[in-house]
């Protein structure tokens, strides 16, 4: 998990302060996953709405964007970027969640708020919140609900922290590989198609790719079969 987190500067010990914290690209093939927080006074929580915010899937990119701008003049965005060889090496012991709570948990303590809200990986809610609270120590009142970027604004700001910086990412990766990478998502048939090229091209799975994740896997197998054949009986 690179990226060092500054705690926001100049804050009143008097002020409370309150942290939404979301996700972006968990189930993509391709770069990174980001966790995205955005954090705010109590008392200006309420003006997010007004601002346009909403759960990131619901905006358009370049709603994205303009809404990203607006609620960074008035809270603190921040975000740690996990890179695919990360998100592999928790997946291969069944730990994605476990990385995810990991980095909410970083992510709190670094903006110190009085609440955290979060939007639950787990399927359990409930015991997403106690574990997270676990984490971050006495202090940080812990609400973790699923679709919180859907109820609670604060989360809603930080889907889209994550997603804007998530897309950013992507444009990095497109300018390097070209347009045919997609979405990044299995669901695109481009990506897909991207993704099995690359792969059949030879040599070792680029640094890009989740290479955990089941469609590779098959790519890569199919693969290592058609090597083996090459060999003959």
């Amino acid at each position: 998990m690179a990226c060092t987190v500054p705690r926001p500067r100049g804050r009143s010990t008097s002020e409370r302060w309150i942290v939404g914290l979301d996700e972006a690209g968990r189930g993509s093939l391709v770069g990174p996953l980001l966790v995205g927080a955005f954090a705010i006074r109590e008392t200006d929580g309420e003006r997010l709405p007004s601002l346009g915010v909403r759960d990131s899937k619901q905006l358009t990119p370049a709603r994205r964007r303009e809404v990203y701008e607006r609620i960074s003049s008035v809270g603190v965005c921040r975000s740690i970027a996990l890179a695919p060889h990360t998100i592999d090496r928790y997946v291969a012991r069944g730990g994605l969640n476990e990385l995810e709570l990991l980095t909410f948990a970083r992510l709190v303590r670094a903006l110190r708020p009085a609440t955290a809200y979060a939007d639950a990986c787990d399927p359990d809610a409930a015991r997403f919140g106690r574990r997270l609270a676990a984490l971050v120590g006495d202090g940080v009142e812990v609400v973790a609900r699923h679709r919180a970027d859907e109820e609670i604004a604060v989360v809603g700001a930080a889907s889209i922290v994550a997603k804007v910086r998530r897309d950013r990412a992507l444009g990095q990766l497109r300018v390097r590989l070209g347009d045919g990478l997609g979405s990044g998502y299995p669901s695109d048939r481009r990506t897909r198609e991207f993704v099995e090229r690359c792969l059949r091209s030879g040599g070792e799975p680029p640094q890009w790719l989740r290479r955990s994740w089941a469609p590779v896997q098959r790519v890569m197998r199919a693969r290592s079969a058609r090597t083996l054949d090459e060999f003959g009986p």
